[in-house]
C-alpha cells in the first residue's frame, strides 16, 4: 500500500496536467499528418512523440518533478524511456487492436486511428512510471 502511495501522489496529478497538454499538441500533430497530408501511420506516431516529447520533457522537469539537474545522461535517460515506452505501446496496441477489430466493417484507416489512440494511452502509463523513478529521480524528490 506504502508503494502504491509513493506512486500516486501530486507529482502524479501534475503528470496528468502535462500529458493532457502533451496529449493534445500530439493528438493535433499525429491526427494532422496522417489524415490531412496522408503520411503513414508509422510516421505520424513518430512525429507525435517526437513533439511530445520535447513538451514533455521541458514541463515534466520543470514542473512535475521540480528537477534542476542539468545533465546531458538525463536526456539520455529520457530518450531511453521514450524509446521503450513507444515500443511497448506500438508493440503491443496496433497488433491487439487490429486483431480486436478483425471482422468488423471498419476501414483499415478507422483501425488504425483506434490503434494509435490504445497506443497513446498505453504509453501515458508506462512513461510515468520510466520518468519519474528512472528519468528524473534524484534524491530528494523519491525517498
Amino acid at each position: 500500500m506504502r508503494k502504491l502511495q509513493k506512486l500516486i501522489d501530486i507529482t502524479a496529478l501534475k503528470f496528468i496536467f502535462v500529458g493532457i497538454i502533451n496529449t493534445l499538441v500530439g493528438t493535433a500533430v499525429m491526427f494532422v499528418l496522417y489524415n490531412v497530408f496522408h503520411a503513414g501511420y508509422w510516421f505520424s506516431s513518430a512525429a507525435n512523440y517526437i513533439v511530445g516529447s520535447i513538451v514533455s520533457f521541458i514541463l515534466n522537469k520543470h514542473f512535475t518533478f521540480r528537477n534542476n539537474e542539468k545533465s546531458v545522461f538525463m536526456i539520455v535517460k529520457f530518450a531511453v524511456n521514450i524509446s521503450i515506452c513507444y515500443l511497448i505501446a506500438y508493440g503491443i496496441a496496433k497488433p491487439v487492436v487490429l486483431w480486436i477489430l478483425n471482422g468488423t466493417t471498419y476501414s483499415v484507416q478507422i483501425q488504425e486511428n483506434i490503434a494509435m489512440l490504445a497506443g497513446m494511452c498505453l504509453f501515458v502509463g508506462v512513461n510515468y512510471i520510466g520518468q519519474r523513478f528512472f528519468v528524473f529521480r534524484n534524491g530528494k524528490n523519491e525517498k
